[in-house]
Formats: structure tokens, C-alpha cells, sequence
């Protein structure tokens, strides 16, 4: 029988639930370490010829410098693969989400005033942008789409995509079919820290990109980790996570639902009710155990219930409201009698649903916001992943003779008072003559 455990919110019991949901964090696999900096040693020395052992080893398959890209004809076979119905849903979701990323474009930005002064921002693209897709058992086009779509909307020049190959040596179908209508500019069959490694360092066939991007296991998040400082990154992943505020107005059978939605992620992902009624609690339980019994991933949701799933009862909404800033889950659901008013109350959350229509697979999947979120808590300081994170920006500074003039000697004070007399003189040397003739 499967009950989710009930605890009364308390200041204690937060600070337990946030100690419990912290082991779920990458930091926390130091042991793995080793083997991750090992694969990444070896591929920044020897190339190729790294990724094509460790592709033998890990996945099971030959891929050689001549199968290691994908090409048209691969992608041309995808496409036959897969349902055209699917096919029309990924370029339905495309709009919607190229349409929420083009909103976030920003545009360089230039003042001046007349006594000569310019100052400004200019915004590039990214050169190279590398995008991870995870392969295996899951497969995910979505997170195609939400890596890829930002990268383009913002004007990267080269968006590379690595994803681990099947032991027949192929790509699954959708993943490509998604990746080619998403706009990635070329392919390569190569996973895990051997793919970071690749991406990051740069080997015969795959080239050096300036950030790498997308979701992964362990080994993926560890080398990502490791990795920075060569290029950027987007973050370090942690497992799946949905935290829902609801009163007794809310339906108990939709919450349970979207509760469930994020426990099926996989066994180490956290799914929470916060609430203010503890019969709404009792009923969300009722229903949760009632749709266990019937869905396909019953052993994960299980584990993942037991391991990090809560139901917190809270003496009114605005402790409700503390206690979800606290976890700064990566979703937020609020349904509640007034959605928009709690929501003016949330700080932290990666992405928040609103109402009772707006459950957390519609941004997954359609709606357009982006599905690449901050997890364990690093909503009190991350954002969704954006056309912001593909573009870097860089200060303009334009000053006449006339306008330094006015203000070389505060300058030049307060170089000297920092002892940087070199960074004086670079000021004061313009104004030598002028200084000389004053005397």
C-alpha cells in the first residue's frame, strides 16, 4: 500500500526535508570522481581514439572517424521511423517555445551624451555551442527542443550535438528528428563524460564548443563540473522535482496526478504537497495510492515516494509559502483559491504553474517556457535555461578628448590612492603637454 508520509510543517521539519532532499545533489558523488577526471584525461589526450574505446566499452557498439557523425541519410531514415502524428506535436511545440525565446531576445544598447562620451553594451552570440541529449532507456526530444531552440533563437553559429549511439550503432529516431527540426547543425554518436570530454577539449571529429548544454547522468554532471572553467556550462542537473501548494479548494485527484508525474522520473526525484487542509492531504494520499496501482513505472514512484516524497500539513498559506521558498523546488504548482496572490509571494521556484489547468507536463512538452530548470534548491540563485545563456555581453566605453579632460584628475587620485601609479600615468600622460604649458 502506498501512502505518502504526512508530517506537520514545522521549522524542524523543514530543515530535515531539506537535509533529506540535499543527498540527492551531484556534489554528493564524490566517489565517481575519479573516473569521471580518468575518461576526461584520456579523451583530452588521445581524441578519437579515446571516444571510440569508451563507446565500445559503455555502449556496446563499433563507431569509427567515419560513423561517428551523422548524416543525412541517418536522419532521412529517422524520419520514416517515426510517426508522422508525433512529428506534427514537435513542430506544434516548436512554435510555442521559439515564440517564449524570441521575447527574451535582447538587443546591444547605446547612450551618448554631448560632451563626447559613449558608453554602451554589445550582445554576441556564442560562437559553438555544444548540446548534450541523454540516450539509454529515456528518450527525450523535449529537451531537444529546450536546448536547442534558445541556442538558435539567440544566433549561435554552430550548435553541436552529441547523444550516446544504440548497440545496432544508431541514434533513435525521434531524438534526430527532433534535433534536425529544432535547428542543431551537426550530430555525433558519443555519450557520457567521453562526450563532455570531446565537447569540451575538442578531438579530430568533434570541435571545441564555448559552452555545453543538456541533461545527463551522473558521469555527464560530474564531468560537466569538471569541465568548467575550459568552456561554460548551463548547470549541474540534479534529479526531478515538483512541489504543489494547494488548499482545500484544489482537486485532490489532479494533484495526486501531477505529483506522480515527477515521482515516475526516476527514484531519486522528490515530489511534494504543501497544504492547509488535512483532509485534502488524506484524500491526495487516497488518490496517489489509487493511480500507482494502474501506471507503468510503479516500482520507481514507489522508491521515489518513500525516498522523497512528502505531504506537509501548514498551519496557514503564508507558512505554506515559507516553507516552498525554503525548498525553492525546480516546478511550482499553486492551486489555491488565490493563485495569483500566492504566487506575488513565491521567490524561489524554477518554473510555477498556476491554477488548476496548468499541470506541470504543459511545460514540459508545449507551452513554451523552458523546461531546463534549476533543481535542489538552486532556484534561490539559478534561472530556466535561456536565450541569455547563449549570448555573452560586453561593456562599450568611448570617451572624447574634451569630456577625459573634465575628469582625468579624479581619475588619476583615485588610481594614486590605490598605489596603481601606472594606471595614473596611463590617464595622465594624455595631458603632459597641456600640464607643462600650464606651469
Amino acid at each position: 500500500m502506498i501512502t505518502m508520509r504526512t508530517v506537520a510543517l514545522t521549522k524542524e521539519s523543514t530543515k530535515d526535508i531539506l537535509e533529506n532532499l540535499l543527498k540527492r545533489s551531484p556534489n554528493n558523488y564524490g566517489k565517481f570522481e575519479a573516473a569521471v577526471d580518468n575518461i576526461l584525461k584520456n579523451v583530452k589526450e588521445k581524441g578519437d581514439e579515446a571516444l571510440f574505446a569508451y563507446t565500445k566499452e559503455f555502449d556496446k557498439t563499433e563507431i569509427t572517424g567515419e560513423t561517428i557523425r551523422v548524416i543525412e541519410e541517418e536522419i532521412k531514415e529517422a524520419y520514416e521511423a517515426v510517426d508522422p502524428a508525433l512529428i506534427e506535436v514537435i513542430r506544434k511545440a516548436l512554435v510555442n517555445i521559439r515564440s517564449y525565446h524570441e521575447k527574451q531576445r535582447q538587443n546591444s544598447w547605446f547612450t551618448t551624451e554631448a560632451k563626447g562620451t559613449m558608453l554602451g553594451q554589445k550582445v554576441t552570440p556564442l560562437e559553438r555551442v555544444g548540446v548534450y541529449v541523454p540516450g539509454g532507456k529515456a528518450v527525450y526530444p523535449s529537451s531537444v527542443l529546450m536546448n536547442i531552440v534558445p541556442a538558435k533563437v539567440a544566433g549561435v553559429d554552430q550548435i553541436v550535438m552529441t547523444t550516446p549511439p544504440g548497440k545496432d550503432g544508431k541514434v533513435n529516431p525521434s531524438t534526430l528528428v527532433a534535433a534536425k527540426e529544432a535547428g542543431a547543425d551537426e550530430i555525433y554518436k558519443v555519450g557520457g563524460a567521453q562526450a563532455i570530454g570531446a565537447l569540451a577539449y575538442g578531438t579530430e571529429s568533434i570541435p571545441k564548443v564555448d559552452k555545453i548544454v543538456g541533461p545527463g547522468n551522473i558521469f555527464v554532471a560530474l564531468a560537466k563540473k569538471a569541465v568548467y572553467g575550459y568552456v561554460s556550462i548551463d548547470s549541474i542537473a540534479g534529479p526531478s522535482e515538483i512541489l504543489v501548494l494547494a488548499d482545500e479548494t484544489a482537486n485532490p485527484r489532479y494533484v495526486a496526478a501531477d505529483l506522480l508525474s515527477q515521482a515516475e522520473h526516476d527514484e531519486l526525484a522528490s515530489a511534494i504537497l504543501i497544504t492547509t487542509s488535512r483532509e485534502f492531504a488524506a484524500k491526495v494520499s487516497e488518490e496517489v495510492e489509487g493511480f500507482v496501482k494502474v501506471l507503468s513505472r510503479k516500482e520507481i514512484i514507489q522508491k521515489s515516494l518513500d525516498n522523497f516524497g512528502y505531504i506537509l500539513i501548514a498551519e496557514n498559506m503564508d507558512e505554506a509559502i515559507e516553507a516552498a521558498n525554503a525548498i525553492a523546488s525546480e516546478h511550482m504548482e499553486i492551486v489555491t483559491a488565490n493563485p495569483f496572490e500566492v504566487m506575488m509571494k513565491v521567490r524561489n521556484a524554477g518554473a510555477i504553474f498556476i491554477g488548476e489547468n496548468s499541470s506541470e507536463p504543459l511545460g514540459d512538452y508545449f507551452a513554451g517556457p523552458n523546461h531546463v530548470l534549476p533543481t535542489n534548491g538552486t532556484a534561490k540563485f539559478f534561472s530556466a535555461l535561456s536565450v541569455d545563456d547563449f549570448v555573452k555581453k560586453s561593456s562599450i566605453v568611448y570617451y572624447s578628448r574634451e569630456a577625459l579632460r573634465e575628469i582625468h584628475k579624479d581619475i588619476e587620485q583615485f588610481a594614486s590612492s590605490e598605489q596603481l601609479t601606472a594606471h595614473a600615468n596611463s590617464i595622465a600622460v594624455r595631458f603632459e603637454d597641456e600640464e607643462q604649458q600650464e606651469e
